[in-house]
């Protein structure tokens, strides 16, 4: 009799334990002007109050939530131009600052806005700088980039009239939107086909890129890598090779490593032109020097092969699917990088890296026009973010994610893989994974496939690699669809995460 009552409360502390660390979740009221083709970002949490904005066709408004994501006010933002170009934010814990391009005749502006906590502007909007230009187009001209720690930002444009020399006209400003610097950048384009990878912006104010050139009948061989740095005093980039040696490259991803003035630059490598990709090629480079540190070519050896794709796979087709879609820093110096395995097929073809690598990247040279900027595209491939108007019958698929740990000095400490296998047909919308980081612990959302219908995963993994797999949501409504890869962490424990109830767009916060 005892031994049976010792297990029913061991039985009860379980379930208890279980429940007390399930996540709460906690459900907006669709709105019936919000359905499925609504665009919309996830502003964050400022003070006690959720913004997200939203635009329907011509109208743009700021939805205000409550703590419990109760619908507080719908602030019309009544300064947005019909012909809007371009909206970018940088969100702060008071405040939010809105910069938007439009055009007008022949001229585009660069206007920003400060938004409270409340969702509502503050003063009128503030014209930062125009361009003339002679064609009407939906292309913004101005990238907007910030520091890690938001207290330097960047605008600036690229005139690539010329395909020999580009011209880079940059502002630098601090968290007050108080200029710091304007300069004027005369960048040298020697090669027919060269390119520049997403720009960056140090915390010291330095903007840095990866200048590389590609070679080949389809552009998908990276035959030279250049860096680029320009420090806030300075009145051009310096320049210097980083010589990648034999490796041919893939597409390359950038970070900047504040705490150690470094930047890391990654890449998978094959050793042959629209070869099986090899292994994962890494650079420590110095941002103040411009200057190599080290590199290091890291061959993907069979036992990670399987753990990739699985016993059934081919070993040497392993990672021809996967995509470098992050790099994580530890104030030591220390970074993980994370991929994951994406590929689209249609009724008539299957799309592998080299296809998507062939749309080129948007920051090429020459162009047909005289201003330009980069497209943004989460998966790194040129797919729509919301899907709705394909005109084939596509399927696109999300599998696993391989993360890669290395140490200070670039050696891997450990690898693993979390397991999973998605597709849906016309949309990627409710495949991929989102983040949320709990200090401990990341925590890699998803969903799984159950009986007909999509449900929120959660797997973590710790500084050691270890995997956690958590039990899936069982306290979800049934109806909502998670859209988990568009998701935003809010505060140290808060995530939101956009999801679809009936064809209607509405949110859902997830408190760990």
């Amino acid at each position: 009799m005892k031994i049976k009552i010792c297990i029913a409360c061991l039985l009860f502390l379980a379930a208890f334990t279980s429940n007390a660390q399930a996540p709460r979740v906690v459900y907006s009221d669709p709105e019936k002007d919000d359905t499925r083709r609504t665009n919309f970002e996830i502003i964050g949490k400022l003070n006690s109050n959720y913004l997200i904005y939203k635009n329907n066709r011509s109208v743009h408004t700021l939805a205000v939530y409550d703590n419990d994501l109760k619908l507080k006010n719908q602030v019309p933002l009544d300064f947005m131009p019909d012909k809007l170009i371009n909206i970018d934010y940088i969100t702060y814990p008071d405040k939010v600052l809105v910069f938007y391009q439009h055009q007008k005749k022949r001229v585009v502006y660069c206007d920003f806005l400060t938004i409270n906590s409340d969702g509502k502007p503050v003063g009128q909007p503030v014209t930062l700088d125009t361009t003339e230009v002679n064609y009407s187009s939906n292309n913004k001209i101005y990238t907007l980039v910030n520091s890690d720690d938001k207290q330097r930002i960047m605008l600036f444009k690229v005139n690539s009239s010329n395909p020999r020399r580009f011209f880079i006209t940059s502002f630098l400003y601090n968290s007050q939107l108080e200029l710091i610097t304007r300069n004027f950048s005369e960048v040298q384009m020697e090669e027919k086909n060269e390119y520049f990878s997403d720009f960056h912006l140090s915390n010291a104010g330095e903007l840095i890129v990866a200048k590389f050139t590609k070679t080949g009948n389809n552009s998908d061989l990276i035959s030279g890598v250049s860096m680029m740095i320009k420090h806030p005093d300075s009145l051009s980039f310096s320049v210097r090779n980083v010589d990648i040696g034999k490796q041919i490259l893939d597409n390359l991803v950038l970070k900047i490593d504040n705490n150690n003035n470094r930047l890391l630059l990654t890449s998978f490598y094959s050793k042959q032109k629209r070869g099986n990709m090899e292994g994962i090629y890494i650079v420590d480079w110095n941002s103040r020097t411009n200057e190599k540190i080290m590199d290091t070519a890291i061959v993907f050896n069979d036992e990670l092969r399987v753990q990739a794709k699985g016993s059934d796979a081919n070993k040497k087709t392993a990672f021809n699917d996967f995509f470098i879609k992050n790099i994580y820093i530890r104030k030591d110096g220390a970074f993980a990088i994370v991929s994951e395995a994406l590929y689209t097929t249609s009724r008539y073809n299957s799309f592998n890296r080299w296809d998507y690598m062939g749309w080129g990247n948007p920051w090429m040279s020459p162009m047909n026009y005289s201003y330009w900027s980069p497209m943004y595209s989460p998966w790194a491939m040129p797919w729509s973010r919301y899907g709705w108007n394909s005109n084939t019958q596509s399927r696109y698929f999300a599998e696993n994610i391989m993360v890669l740990a290395f140490d200070r000095d670039g050696k891997m400490a450990w690898s693993n893989i979390i397991s999973k296998s998605q597709f849906d047909d016309e949309s990627d919308n409710l495949i991929s994974y989102g983040n949320m980081n709990t200090g401990g612990e990341v925590h890699f959302l998803f969903n799984t496939f159950e009986r007909r219908t999509f449900v929120l995963t959660d797997q973590s993994m710790d500084a050691t690699g270890k995997i956690t797999r958590y039990p899936t949501f069982k306290n979800l409504d049934k109806g909502y669809e998670f859209m988990p890869r568009f998701a935003k962490q809010v505060s140290a424990r808060q995530i939101i995460i956009p999801c679809l109830y009936r064809n209607y767009l509405c949110f859902a916060r997830v408190d760990f």
